[in-house]
């Protein structure tokens, strides 16, 4: 379901619309007909879900919307952009988000 651009708490910006956790909540609390506590709660569950299935390793699906995982960097060797001295970058792993197939075709539309 299309959720009207006027109903919705976010701002505008020069690169476009930007929506943070309290507008996002503030969605989910009218799309669902939850209190913003109850709302506020769901959201920090999904976020917090996400977090520690990606802390474990694993990855996670949501068909139609996107897959989040995790990516292993190499450590490379930078530089000190102040003294030009070179440095050691450790290897680290990363979050990683790719778009699935329903969202890609909605910010498509």
């Amino acid at each position: 379901m299309a959720f009207p651009i006027s109903t919705i708490p976010f701002s505008f910006t020069e690169g476009g619309f930007e929506v943070n956790k309290n507008d996002l909540i503030t969605i989910v609390a009218s799309k669902t007909d939850l209190s913003k506590a109850d709302a506020a709660a769901a959201v920090d569950g999904v976020f917090d879900a996400i977090s520690e299935a990606l802390t474990g390793g694993g990855e996670v699906r949501l068909v139609g919307f996107g897959t989040f995982s995790i990516t292993n960097r190499r450590a490379t060797e930078g530089r000190n952009p102040r003294t030009g001295e070179k440095i050691q970058i450790p290897a680290s792993k990363q979050p990683k988000f790719k778009a699935g197939k329903g969202l890609k075709e909605a910010v498509n539309r």
